[in-house]
């Protein structure tokens, strides 16, 4: 590259592509859960364990998806791939609109909507309309789930592309960073728009974003060496990692073969990004979910400025510190002269402590509620932190041509942890909260209990998957095809 020349940065229009299509993806996913405690439970009589349900399977179908998503999006191309998943997924989030009008068709006796909250509690009918409800969100769901699959094999088949690997976890930390963004906006949105139109209405509109996305997606995106936007610097920038950035060794790259799809399983670094999946997405799903559902618990509803301000403060954590972690790699490998997968797990470590903050949540909630919104949101943005990084380590072992079939079998075992966690902690709260005084864990009785099981779980998970993951894939080894 010629000194003094300033190439272009359209990379980073990408990476805000992605950021923006990741934050649309978390937020048609938050609107079931900001939704629910207050609009959504009382109209169609749900329990925690019908709302763990629908979590719990949206986790598996999103799980079963991904082990498809990732593979289509090879076959199909970056372009057309990522504009099927968010068109399917926009539209699940729409339908999700529909679910009250759909119930009264199918319970007797129930002429309207707003006859729904007027049955009485404990009723036949209200068993009826539970019953009826969850199936047709679980309907809705499994839409918005197969459409959410594709988001991250896209995204980040597209940092593959678009960035080399030492700028991989930092551009991935960014996009990745739509998930607490579209966490963070969410209750600052959602109740707003439930409470003055209803919440179809929120569904509808947070759905709609979408849409838009697709327009501008379809204009920008080309591989960097057909864009128009990329010119000779950025491309050898981009390129860099590779021997010779030449045009031939480009054109080489660009028509690799992809690895079957069964081949990848006989690898030990797809059981290592597996595994690593598998622990760990569950927890931030459970905080996802769970979060304004365990505010309300502390007596402040979602829809309130201290029920918003808690979320609010969550999840800014989460964004600041996961993003400003996510250097850390950077330094690795430029200050300590590691290659990038070292750094990267070294740096994967240090993140797998913060979750361990978490163990503390429960027992200052007594103190503050406060403690426990800085808690999980250290503990999430951990997550973060490490999340952006195991996704950047398919990129540093694997060619371009496999990477979002990998990132895909991951996703689907993340989706696997996060059934399991989800769909157990509602049967756990409504058990814990039967049971009452007789439920009872490291001094907390009943739902407190509950809570208190999870975040334990919650806390040790990344040390575990990273533990196993050094086990697996102890030193740098690339994935040849």
């Amino acid at each position: 590259m010629a000194q003094g020349k300033k190439m272009s940065n359209f990379r980073w229009t990408m990476c805000i592509m992605l950021f923006a299509a990741t934050t649309v993806n978390y937020l048609d996913r938050q609107v079931l859960s900001l939704t629910f405690p207050e609009f959504i439970q009382p109209e169609f009589h749900w329990t925690d364990a019908h709302y763990g349900m629908i979590t719990g399977f949206f986790s598996i179908f999103y799980a079963v998806a991904c082990l498809f998503a990732g593979k289509f999006v090879d076959w199909m191309g970056t372009k057309k791939g990522y504009n099927w998943a968010i068109f399917i997924w926009s539209l699940g989030a729409c339908l999700h609109a529909l679910c009250g009008i759909a119930t009264c068709w199918f319970v007797d006796g129930v002429d309207s909507v707003e006859a729904l909250r007027q049955v009485q509690s404990g009723a036949a009918a209200a068993s009826a309309i539970a019953s009826v409800s969850m199936w047709l969100f679980l309907t809705c769901r499994a839409i918005l789930a197969l459409g959410e699959a594709g988001n991250f094999p896209a995204a980040i088949k597209v940092t593959a592309e678009y960035f080399p690997k030492k700028d991989r976890a930092f551009a991935t930390s960014i996009f990745n960073s739509g998930a607490s963004v579209g966490a963070l906006a969410a209750p600052l949105t959602i109740p707003v728009l439930a409470k003055f139109f209803g919440w179809e209405l929120a569904f509808i509109i947070i759905g709609a974003v979408g849409f838009l996305w697709m327009f501008f997606w379809q204009w920008l995106y080309s591989k960097p060496a057909q864009s128009r936007f990329v010119d000779r610097e950025e491309l050898a920038y981009i390129n860099q990692d590779d021997s010779d950035a030449s045009s031939e060794t480009v054109a080489v790259a660009a028509d690799e073969k992809p690895i079957s799809f069964w081949r990848c399983f006989s690898f030990r670094q797809t059981w290592s990004f597996i595994i690593g999946k598998f622990f760990t997405d569950g927890v931030w799903w459970f905080y996802l979910f769970w979060a304004p559902a365990y505010f309300k618990e502390q007596g402040h509803a979602p829809s309130t400025p201290t029920g918003q301000g808690l979320i609010f403060t969550l999840y800014a954590i989460v964004t600041v510190v996961s993003i400003y972690a996510c250097k850390l790699p950077t330094f690795f490998v430029e200050k300590k002269g590691m290659n990038p997968y070292e750094g990267r797990m070294r740096a994967m470590l240090l993140f797998a402590f913060f979750p361990l903050l978490a163990l503390f949540a429960q027992p200052l909630s007594g103190c503050s509620v406060w403690f426990p919104a800085i808690l999980i949101g250290f503990a999430a943005a951990g997550h973060q932190a490490w999340s952006a990084n195991i996704f950047s380590t398919t990129g540093d072992m694997f060619p371009k041509s496999t990477i979002a079939s990998v990132t895909g079998m991951g996703a689907m075992a993340g989706g696997i942890g996060a059934f399991i966690i989800n769909l157990s902690a509602g049967r756990l709260f409504t058990y814990a909260q039967a049971q009452g005084d007789q439920f009872t864990f490291l001094g907390f009785a009943g739902k407190p209990a509950g809570y208190m099981v999870v975040f334990c779980c919650c806390a040790v998970a990344y040390l575990t998957a990273w533990v196993i993951m050094k086990s697996l894939v102890p030193r740098y080894r690339k994935v040849e095809c």
